[in-house]
């Protein structure tokens, strides 16, 4: 068996495409596929269903990711001892985040990042309700909770507070409400329901029992910009609505805590671009840790 042939099928199995993983490894897409038919040969058994949309394990592939992702990390480990190991902070990193963090906390920083290794390439993309950490849909995800499954390592980056808040204007008309009783007689925004996927996302509940918004957004940001714009009243991580002095803070007793995790494969613990994105978070959010609490 060749080990290639086993990184280009961890490749193909964690983007589910054979397009945009021969992309990503600079692999022409005909060559890929050749190489994963001469894989499943070697196996004698199929690893994926092949579709015009995108590639799906069969049972036999899911069975040969365990071991593909098991030769993998003691590939690494072999290359760390011998002194082989991928040292160079070059390449690229795909760091998944929630909206709300992505947006208005990583985005204006990053750039620091990449002046000072200009041949490190970031990505910065959002993470999706179907997020999958075991397919490595980035190299480095911010998760709202701890994974409690697959070979990851996680560390907890910071935690964070939200609070009450609604636009100076919204309150000029309405009034500013003194009490959680009186939020009955305003109008709230609040996250779709039926799309939160994580019970750390239920901010309503620990105020009220019944929300019930007039305008409900789906994002941290969306959200934002909502009470921004004087839709009512809503529950805004305070991080980002300290960037705007229209938003006014209302009932400053009340404050939510939650937190956010830096998670990576542990095939990834030795790739020096990787540790070197990780630690780069860590030192961001130490830097700032005011503004999150």
């Amino acid at each position: 068996m060749n080990w290639d042939d086993v990184r280009l099928f961890l490749a193909v199995a964690r983007s589910g495409q054979i397009l945009a993983a021969s992309r990503r490894l600079g692999v022409n897409h005909a060559t890929l596929s050749r190489r994963l038919s001469a894989l499943e040969a070697d196996l004698q058994t199929r690893l994926l269903v092949r579709r015009t949309n995108g590639c799906e394990l069969t049972a036999e592939g899911e069975r040969f990711l365990v071991s593909a992702e098991r030769m993998e990390s003691e590939m690494l480990a072999m290359q760390a001892h011998i002194g082989r190991i991928d040292t160079a902070i070059a390449g690229t990193v795909r760091i998944g985040a929630p909206d709300g963090f992505g947006v208005s906390f990583l985005a204006p920083r990053l750039g620091q990042l990449t002046a000072r290794h200009p041949q490190l390439k970031i990505q910065l993309v959002p993470v999706p309700r179907s997020f999958s950490l075991s397919q490595r849909e980035a190299d480095i995800a911010i998760t709202l909770e701890r994974p409690e499954q697959g070979r990851l390592i996680s560390a907890r980056l910071t935690d964070y507070t939200l609070g009450l808040y609604a636009f100076r204007d919204y309150l000029r008309e309405t009034g500013v409400p003194e009490t959680v009783e009186d939020l009955k007689h305003h109008r709230r925004v609040g996250y779709v329901e039926d799309l939160i996927f994580t019970a750390s996302l239920d901010f309503t509940g620990e105020i009220m029992r019944h929300w019930d918004a007039s305008f409900e957004v789906s994002s941290a940001t969306g959200q934002t910009e909502a009470v921004r714009s004087g839709a009512g009243v809503g529950i805004l991580h305070n991080y980002i609505a300290g960037q705007y002095p229209e938003l006014t803070r209302l009932l400053p007793e009340i404050t939510l805590r939650r937190a956010y995790w830096t998670t990576f494969h542990e095939s990834a613990r030795d790739l020096m671009r990787v540790r070197t994105v990780a630690k780069f978070l860590a030192e961001l959010v130490q830097r700032d840790q005011a503004i999150f609490l």
